[in-house]
């Protein structure tokens, strides 16, 4: 057989692979629909961790007090913020003294990064049965609370996460964030974060299980018992990626989880511009592999043959006339790679004409993975709204 024609048959195998766990997912990964029925006596503390934010806060505070559930309290850490954050979330508690508190920020203590700190101070803040911590550049339709509580209260559940209707605009933002979406619905089956994968021995569940656990830090909801059970942030305090450390912590505990997509009821916009996303994934990209050179370097070269390859003999086979049982795999890898972009932008509500685009992104994840080796070796720190991360 052909080195060629077995390098593309590896990356078939990872997009067959994709396919699969993105089919799966589609049906598994529930949404958040109106409960316009529902009630629950149950108080929420909704903490939003601000820094530097005056091109956001103001939209996320104020859907957030436009919620069709009533037994809630906002508060909100103004981080330090160097801009109008401040001034902005004055006015809106001057407006709303009775559901909005605004806690002024502090330098934070040897060991901690800036948002576990952040998160912390505000959970000191709540006496409320459930926290719910949300990012400061995301915004929830009017019945996402009320449907989040439904879900807490009907599935017994200790945690929730939800990922976000990413919003994008810019051409770069429709290049690389969808990407992030991919490789977790395609790679992981979310029903692994609530229970035992039927293939797996208990004895080896046990022991790996929490593995599965993932979150997304701009939407984690807690009971009270349960955020203080694992340590609260406290026990995250330098970890770039807390919300997936923290989903593990629950999950080693045994406790009740699940994942939701956040389609038509919650939404963020990420970032704004390049420097943004260069700085936003360069931060945590590496971190979110958990610093395992061999993963991350397996990881890469898969995608490479998956994504990149492919188009190159496609490209190539305009000039060298590669013989069919090489140009095939390569027109199968295309259109499986295509057809799950488009899947995700017609469930996230996406352009979906990127989806061609899509190897430029792999590359310039390419390009960050070094870069962020690079920053691990050389114990350089990246600046992230002012702080050092």
């Amino acid at each position: 057989m052909h080195i060629l024609e077995l390098l593309l048959l590896a990356g078939t195998l990872f997009l067959i692979y994709k396919t699969f766990i993105l089919t799966r997912n589609r049906f598994d990964l529930a949404g958040l629909p109106p409960r316009a029925d529902f009630t629950s006596k149950k108080s929420i503390a909704i903490c939003i961790p601000a820094r530097n934010e005056e091109r956001n806060i103001e939209k996320c505070v104020s859907y957030a007090l436009d919620q069709t559930y009533n037994n809630y309290h906002i508060y909100v850490l103004n981080d330090r913020s160097t801009d109008d954050t401040g001034k902005i979330l004055n006015t809106l508690q001057k407006s709303n003294p009775e559901k909005l508190t605004i806690i002024n920020g502090t330098d934070k203590p040897e060991g901690w990064l800036g948002k576990p700190h952040a998160c912390h101070i505000l959970a000191q803040q709540t006496n409320e049965d459930y926290l719910l911590f949300t990012d400061a550049d995301t915004w929830m339709q009017p019945h996402a609370l009320k449907s989040m509580v439904f879900e807490m209260e009907l599935r017994g559940l200790s945690f929730l996460t939800v990922w976000p209707q990413q919003q994008l605009y810019s051409f770069w933002e429709n290049i690389i964030v969808p990407l992030v979406y991919d490789a977790l619905l395609g790679l992981l089956p979310t029903a692994y974060t609530e229970r035992k994968p039927l293939w797996m021995p208990t004895f080896l569940y046990n022991k790996l299980g929490y593995q599965f656990a993932a979150a997304n830090g701009q939407c984690v909801m807690f009971t009270r018992e349960s955020y203080h059970s694992i340590g609260g942030h406290k026990a995250v305090k330098n970890d770039i990626v807390e919300d997936v450390k923290m989903a593990q912590l629950i999950k080693k505990q045994g406790l009740p989880m699940k994942m939701y997509h956040g389609a038509g009821s919650f939404f963020c916009r990420m970032y704004a511009n390049y420097q943004e996303i260069f700085d936003g994934f360069r931060k945590n990209f590496f971190a979110g592999f958990n610093y395992n050179y061999a993963l991350f370097t397996l990881m890469a070269i898969i995608h490479i043959l998956a994504y990149i390859l492919p188009v190159g003999v496609l490209i190539g086979g305009l000039i060298y006339p590669f013989p069919l049982y090489v140009l095939i795999p390569a027109f199968i890898n295309v259109g499986l790679m295509v057809m799950h972009h488009v899947v995700l932008a017609t469930w996230f509500r996406w352009p979906p004409g990127f989806s061609f685009l899509k190897p430029l992104g792999v590359l310039w994840f390419q390009y960050l993975g070094i870069i962020s080796v690079m920053d691990r070796i050389f114990k350089k720190k990246v600046n992230w709204k002012g702080d050092k991360v």
